[in-house]
């Protein structure tokens, strides 16, 4: 499993991999303030037993971690997830390889697509004023 192709990976993020990004909502108060306003990331998540390729994927990209995650739930395994969250390696990196190489499910290129576009409003710093926040908000709700 050392040599990934670009098509296997794109399947594998097509099956097991999500864009998002977290995106405070300013009209409503929170007790409890994350630290963060927006928080854009690319992440895979896999079964214990697989996590192998995770370090193979964050070998290929070369940037992003590998975590443990326990799951607790009944009939649900650990698992590792591999993440890219640090926003230069998202726009230089990650954006660039998905733009090159097609994502097949219309639903996942649908979410990359929206994720690029917010991205490029933070590139802009849309996410510092309210107005901003809340296009980004109103567009984060169209993703999966």
């Amino acid at each position: 499993m050392q040599n990934l192709t670009p098509d296997y990976i794109v399947g594998l993020v097509d099956g097991e991999g999500s864009f998002t990004v977290y995106i405070r909502d300013v009209d409503v108060e929170k007790k409890v303030k994350r630290r963060v306003v927006v928080e854009p990331k690319f992440y895979i998540k896999l079964i214990e037993k697989d996590k192998d390729i995770l370090y193979v994927l964050k070998e290929f990209f070369g940037c992003g971690s590998v975590y443990f995650q326990k799951d607790t739930r009944p009939n649900h395994k650990n698992c590792y997830r591999y993440e890219v969250y640090n926003r230069n390696n998202l726009l230089e990196i990650i954006v660039p390889f998905f733009k090159r190489h097609k994502l097949k499910f219309s639903s996942k290129r649908s979410d990359f697509e929206t994720f690029c576009l917010l991205m490029e409003m933070i590139k802009k710093d849309m996410h510092h004023t309210k107005s901003g926040l809340r296009k980004m908000f109103t567009l984060k709700q169209t993703m999966h």
